[in-house]
């Protein structure tokens, strides 16, 4: 049966929507207010959070140790270039993957990547298996690109236009509590270590586990086609797609807006200064104790930006396209007066000063006096990260609300992202000097978003006509709007 074709019953509560007959499409009442159905945007973004806090939460909480939480960074770094190298070509073509796949199976897919990687971690601590390590980071690489497209299209094409800014929030919030507790369990296991040292082997048991029950999770989803807002409208995608339809649709995204590719090179930086934060400041500089504290810390300036961000991106007192500018603008002022302020700590040190094979550097404590400073620093790298995400994110979402076309782009910036990333630890695992990291990351994203600006300034509307949304999809009005509003349309539209 085709899910897309509502049987005549509807529910009509809350709101006296009409919605599909079915247990998805039920919603209940605690006191005087009404929960979500199981099939609303709301709680599939919340699941698909869950699904990220279990497993590229808990990923991100153990790369944010420096080294995949050991005191030698080189094998990560390996990993890590296997891991970006596919995800950057994987990533690419994402869209096209999740498009024909679904966003369940492709999440699920996704999420047994982050179980092996782990895996592997623990295993080369027990012995030399550089192949299996090798083969994890590219095999998470692949399934990295698969979750995180058919999460950025979820969490872009699911909301209404009014609600993107919300919806990023709540998602980047409790994908980043994740994080947060991810980072406690190596602090608790490791609260009395002073050194550098690799942590113990509970910590890579316990994220193992965590992540395999978020690859579980992520089968619970239901598919986009499934959805219904509140409002009654549906997500559009393409009808019947083939492989053929959807690798095609990848070259349409660009050719029909080919000045998308203004947005190319903050995609490359978007994930650029993980390494030189991860390895140069947190994993080079501190012990294994105040590595996790760290940890927590950027972690959780993520989910304070995010909330205060989403509903500022959503003031719907002014419009998309002023919001779109100002955004831009002040994620301008935020990276110099942040990264100009990294400065001042980087000139504190060299590679060469923290290199444990070298000198008997032990690593700053939290006790240690100055430890305040690269603190709040680091607190704040983490808030900006938040904030250079949710805007791409926001970006890319004003730019249309097709659920084809928004998979395609999160598969681009994904893809793009991850090349940007495989280049750098690549640069990293060669020793390049700590100031060197640092100035790629200033000079790249100042520059990247000055080449963003024609996008933003120019080509962001205060709405996107769901007409032109419908283009090339096979798909009506009919299918994607609740019933009665195409009447109520169509008599509007003849009125103007």
């Amino acid at each position: 049966m085709d899910d897309r074709k509502a049987p005549p019953q509807y529910s009509s509560e809350p709101e006296h929507i009409p919605r599909p007959a079915g247990w998805m499409y039920k919603s209940s009442k605690i006191g005087k207010f009404s929960t979500s159905w199981y099939a609303s945007p709301r709680i599939q973004l919340g699941m698909v959070a869950f699904v990220c806090f279990l497993c590229p939460g808990m990923f991100n909480a153990l790369s944010g140790l420096g080294g995949g939480g050991k005191a030698d960074h080189s094998l990560a770094d390996k990993m890590n270039i296997a891991l970006y190298s596919t995800f950057a070509v994987v990533g690419f073509f994402a869209g096209t993957f999740v498009n024909r796949l679904g966003v369940r199976l492709s999440l699920s897919f996704g999420g047994i990547g982050y179980c092996i990687y782990s895996i592997s971690l623990l295993v080369s601590e027990h012995a030399y298996v550089p192949g299996f390590n090798i083969f994890a980071g590219a095999l998470l690489g692949v399934c990295a690109g698969l979750l995180w497209a058919a999460q950025g299209t979820i969490m872009m094409s699911y909301p209404i236009e009014q609600q993107k800014g919300r919806y990023f929030a709540w998602f980047w919030a409790i994908f980043n509590v994740g994080a947060c507790i991810g980072s406690l369990i190596p602090l608790g296991q490791n609260i009395n270590v002073k050194e550098n040292k690799t942590v113990g082997d509970g910590t890579y048991i316990a994220f193992i586990v965590l992540m395999f029950i978020g690859a579980c999770l992520a089968l619970c989803l239901c598919d986009a086609e499934k959805v219904v807002r509140r409002d009654g409208s549906r997500v559009i995608l393409m009808k019947n797609p083939s492989w053929k339809s959807e690798i095609i649709g990848l070259w349409d995204t660009i050719r029909a807006e080919p000045w998308i590719i203004l947005l190319f090179p903050m995609f490359w930086s978007s994930n650029w200064f993980y390494t030189y934060q991860q390895n140069a400041i947190n994993g080079a500089y501190f012990n294994t104790r105040t590595k996790a504290l760290n940890g927590f810390l950027y972690w959780f300036a993520q989910i304070v930006a995010a909330v205060i961000m989403g509903p500022i991106l959503d003031m719907e007192r002014v419009r998309r396209s002023v919001r779109a500018k100002a955004a831009l603008v002040i994620l301008f002022i935020l990276t110099v007066v942040i990264w100009g302020s990294g400065y001042a700590w980087q000139v504190r040190y060299t590679r060469e000063d923290v290199d444990p094979k070298t000198t008997d550097f032990k690593g700053w404590d939290w006790s240690t006096k100055g430890y305040v400073g690269p603190m709040f620093l680091y607190f704040f790298y983490g808030m900006y990260d938040a904030v250079w995400q949710g805007i791409v994110y926001w970006i890319m979402g004003a730019l249309g609300n097709s659920g084809r076309k928004l998979a395609n782009l999160a598969g681009f910036y994904k893809g793009l992202q991850s090349a940007g990333a495989a280049v750098m630890w690549s640069l990293d695992s060669r020793k390049i000097p700590f100031m060197n990291e640092y100035a790629s990351n200033f000079g790249l994203l100042c520059g990247s978003i000055i080449v963003a600006i024609p996008v933003v300034f120019f080509k962001i509307k205060d709405s996107v006509p769901v007409e032109e949304e419908l283009e090339g999809t096979g798909e009506t009005l009919e299918d994607v709007l609740p019933p009665g509003a195409v009447e109520s349309k169509r008599v509007g539209d003849d009125k103007i």
